[in-house]
């Protein structure tokens, strides 16, 4: 029997030493609990991705030397083998070349550590190239450069390597169960999307069945700016049943005992939906904002649900002695506006302040109203008051050194309905990839939960009324969202088929909706990319993202 600990770590992009620690004192508390074989997720040396980072000769060599004085340490831990996901060169300068140029070529790697020396080294043979993936701008394939699998020896088990896509093919670990493996260790840092764990743990299933091979599969937690990582890793058993489950996102050094065919550990249960979304996006900001540096948070606080929902988030991430909320009342502003906003941050425990926009309007219109003679108001005077509130909270944070979580939500974003350099300024769009229906969804299951509230009750942290009321982005006189915008689950469901479905608009009318919504729906979405570009990054919790997966141009005249 072997005895095998999955080190589910938080790494941080560029900081070798903090990652390298992470894994020496997981694999130390491993081998003091019996373990003989420690898997770390993909890249953890590095964190994932590290992007241009890896055409930097400095980084590269950082990498040789932070892997070197990582065998030297673990030396201690007599029997014990590591297996540690790196980007690797071979060699000094690289002894496996491009037939071009004598530039070294770079790989996905995982190496095995084990009695202070490096005794094996594995290059990623599938190179994922969609979605959030970029890997062939930085990496060549093991398989193309001709080096072969890695087997290695523990406690009489002959283990093989796999790193993430391998996974999802069959070639790769055809090729390990060929060269002498018992069992598969798959390294992992497989960003985040709603049920992406469930669509991981059935494709492992699928690999073990058909190697008839068990499978332990090592995976990343955190954030790391737009992408999350889940943890959730876990052991497959060859008949392709999961017999281990370690929690999700949370750090963890979670113990697999493999006997054979077999293995067994704790199976930690997988969480609903709307429980994935919210921790998926409390890691995200407690992550971008400690790994950065941020000492706190800084919301426009407006009476509605999207700033209600991004509050919520932040207090959970953060605590509310980081979080200020701001209300910035315009002429418009209703008075149950005034009174949820304030009830909302009283609930919650954080600092509170107002500050009326109305005089600063008056002068925006006094001082261009020479400009504007002869012409009526329209969404020109709206987005005055929207620049207004972006420049007091770009103020405060100036001073105060805090960011600024913008609210605009998914639906929003790609529709437009939304003013740049005003409610768009900021430095980290926590629900940017959360349609308006899921923000009602997620108020509702926040407030659903046994919530302890500042005063030490425990209730709904968000005010019923927000939640109920008709949105309205209170910029002119009785307004609300549906004046521009059609009802949003109706836009959510044409956005969720021609955004993160590629359907067209013939196939999206065919589907049961009005042809001249879908044009206009689609219509928008186009012409709102120059929009996009300028936002600030946010949190990715679906297969697609404004972000990193979706580049569209700005200037096309494609329309379908």
């Amino acid at each position: 029997m072997l005895k095998v600990a999955l080190a589910q770590i938080n790494a941080t992009v560029g900081d070798l030493a903090g990652n390298a620690r992470k894994i020496i004192e997981a694999a130390q508390r491993a081998h003091a609990q019996g373990a003989s074989l420690v898997v770390a997720p993909e890249l953890a040396l590095t964190g994932y991705p590290p992007e241009d980072l890896l055409l930097r000769p400095a980084f590269m060599q950082a990498c040789v030397e932070a892997l070197a004085g990582m065998a030297r340490e673990l030396a201690a831990c007599t029997g014990l083998h590591v297996l540690v996901g790196h980007p690797h060169q071979f060699g000094d300068r690289g002894d496996v070349r491009t037939k071009s140029t004598a530039t070294p070529l770079r790989f996905n790697a995982a190496s095995v550590l084990a009695g202070g020396a490096l005794i094996g080294t594995y290059c990623k043979r599938e190179l994922p190239n969609y979605q959030v993936f970029d890997e062939r701008r930085y990496f060549a394939s093991g398989r193309d450069a001709g080096l072969a699998p890695l087997v290695f020896d523990v406690a009489g088990t002959r283990v093989g390597v796999l790193i993430c896509e391998d996974a999802w093919f069959e070639e790769p670990g055809r090729a390990a169960k060929a060269a002498g493996a018992q069992l598969l260790a798959v390294l992992n840092a497989s960003p985040f999307h709603l049920d992406k764990a469930e669509e991981r743990e059935a494709r492992m299933a699928e690999r073990a069945r058909a190697t008839g091979l068990p499978v332990v599969f090592s995976h990343l937690v955190g954030g790391q700016d737009e992408v999350v990582f889940d943890g959730a890793s876990f052991a497959v058993a060859a008949d392709g049943a999961v017999r281990m489950r370690a929690p999700s996102f949370e750090e963890a050094v979670a113990l697999v005992e493999v006997d054979g065919m077999r293995v067994r550990g704790e199976l930690c249960p997988p969480p609903p939906l709307e429980a994935q979304a919210w921790a998926a996006l409390v890691t995200g900001v407690r992550d971008y904002l400690g790994k950065n540096g941020f000492p706190g948070a800084i919301i426009g606080l407006s009476g509605g649900v999207d700033s209600a929902l991004v509050l919520a988030l932040a207090v959970d991430a953060l605590g509310a002695d980081k979080v200020r909320a701001v209300m910035m009342p315009s002429p418009y502003t209703a008075d149950i506006s005034w009174i949820d906003a304030r009830e909302m941050a009283r609930r919650v425990g954080v600092q509170y302040d107002e500050i009326a926009i109305a005089p600063m309007f008056d002068a925006f219109r006094a001082s261009l109203a020479p400009q504007f003679t002869g012409l009526r108001e329209d969404t020109t005077e709206e987005n005055i008051q929207a620049r207004i509130r972006g420049t007091l909270l770009m103020a405060l944070s100036n001073k105060t050194g805090r960011i600024v979580l913008t609210t605009g939500n998914k639906s929003e974003m790609a529709t437009g309905y939304c003013t740049l350099y005003g409610d768009m300024a900021g430095g980290f769009a926590v629900i940017k990839d959360v349609s308006k229906t899921l923000v009602y969804r997620l108020a509702r299951w926040k407030n659903a939960q046994p919530t302890r509230r500042a005063d030490g009750t425990v209730g709904p942290w968000i005010p019923k009324r927000i939640i109920t009321r008709a949105p309205s982005a209170e910029l002119r006189p009785d307004q609300t969202d549906q004046d521009s915008l059609p009802p949003y689950d109706e836009l959510d469901a044409i956005l969720a088929r021609y955004m993160e479905e590629d359907q067209s608009v013939d196939d999206i009318v065919a589907a049961g909706f009005e042809r001249t919504t879908v044009e206009r729906v689609t219509r928008l979405i186009k012409v709102n990319e120059y929009k996009r570009r300028q936002a600030p990054v946010g949190i990715r919790i679906t297969h697609r993202a404004f972000g990193r997966d979706w580049r569209y141009p700005i200037t096309s005249k494609f329309r379908a």
